[in-house]
């Protein structure tokens, strides 16, 4: 089977949720002896990762304009008429901004399968022109996609609700079994101390991941005198918030690393002594589940998107309530468990790949 994917920024090694969701299936897909091609936006090509080939996953990389509000779909828009001349067997269009033109794909006669990563729209950081495109994205890629995929049933709702499409596929993000770090190295090039416990949380800098709560709540609790708070992350688009948010943390004494992966996040997440994620909007967190397979103790906020039935109670304090954030931090840490075991089963990568074959046969077989 030929596939080609387009909607995400690209891999590997590229900061987002739809990002690592992708890094993390296509390899496994391929591994299964499927052709896969992910087409790449051009500003994310850096010398780190300008290849042509990932894990058995063909890049391509198209051009894309460097500016949030068309970024997407122009590149998408590019993206698609580079994949028709591929002649794949499945298109998969990753995200509701990217699934505006969806009609434009069914047109050049592509079957298409849609990856619903969330009501991108919620988030704050889009004016009312550019929520209208992701309604209209999340509209047009809900009606004229062959198949819909659905990372939670929250999305699934929403989508049988507004639309009458009530057979997604749900299919939800994954994580993978790590093994826990030892070294403490890349923290103590930070001077990060081992004898100080650590907050640590990671995610875009962008409003809606709610970090300027977390470092209010850090300080008001009067945490930062016994525990560090550690950030890991960075912004796609510098921009008045991102670069407020880290003279904030600055200024707070937080620990900013930057975008990471690899080994520098697994001693992050082996050493952590909590996990917080005070989001105001997700799709199924990548970076929570993370945490989890780490046996993170966590704080995470009442969203529907993060109420997964691994958590319990305890977890969660009220989205935007500092007060309320800051009491679960003080609580968690003075006497919560130091290491936690959940059942991640149905998050397991290697199924999900599986899985998301499964819809693209249903097309095949036609």
């Amino acid at each position: 089977m030929k596939i080609v994917v387009i909607g995400t920024r690209g891999i590997p090694n590229i900061l987002g949720g739809v990002e690592t969701h992708c890094e993390e299936l296509y390899p496994r897909i391929a591994a299964l002896g499927h052709d896969v091609t992910i087409i790449r936006r051009t500003p994310y090509i850096t010398d780190d990762n300008r290849i042509t080939e990932y894990r058995g996953v063909k890049l391509i990389d198209v051009y894309a304009p460097r500016k949030k509000s068309v970024e997407a779909i122009v590149h998408t828009f590019l993206a698609i008429i580079k994949a028709r001349s591929l002649h794949p067997d499945i298109l998969h269009i990753h995200a509701i901004g990217p699934a505006i033109l969806t009609p434009f794909a069914r047109l050049l006669g592509m079957k298409v399968v849609m990856t619903n990563h969330g009501p991108d729209y919620d988030r704050q950081k889009w004016g009312k022109l550019a929520k209208w495109v992701l309604r209209t994205g999340e509209r047009l890629g809900t009606k004229f996609a062959n198949r819909v995929i659905v990372i939670s049933t929250v999305i699934a709702d929403i989508l049988a609700t507004k639309y009458g499409r009530n057979d997604t596929d749900l299919i939800f993000n994954g994580v993978n079994t790590p093994t826990t770090a030892t070294d403490r190295s890349y923290l103590d090039s930070f001077g990060q101390r081992a004898d100080r416990p650590y907050i640590f949380a990671m995610g875009r800098f962008v409003k809606e991941k709610g970090f300027h709560d977390l470092i209010e709540a850090y300080i008001s609790s009067g945490l930062n005198k016994q525990y560090d708070l550690v950030l890991a992350g960075d912004s796609d688009h510098p921009d008045q918030y991102s670069e407020g948010l880290k003279q904030q943390a600055r200024d707070a004494g937080v620990i900013l690393t930057g975008f990471i992966k690899g080994e520098p996040l697994r001693q992050c997440l082996s050493h952590a002594r909590l996990f917080a994620m005070p989001s105001y909007h997700e799709g199924l967190p990548i970076a929570l589940l993370e945490a989890l397979s780490y046996g993170l103790d966590v704080v995470v906020s009442d969203i529907p998107a993060n109420q997964i039935p691994v958590l319990q109670s305890s977890d969660f304090f009220r989205t935007g309530n500092i007060s309320d954030l800051a009491a679960k931090l003080y609580l968690k840490l003075t006497e919560g468990e130091l290491r936690r075991t959940y059942d991640l089963s149905p998050y397991n990568w290697d199924n999900i790949a599986r899985q998301t074959i499964a819809v693209y046969n249903t097309l095949i077989c036609k």
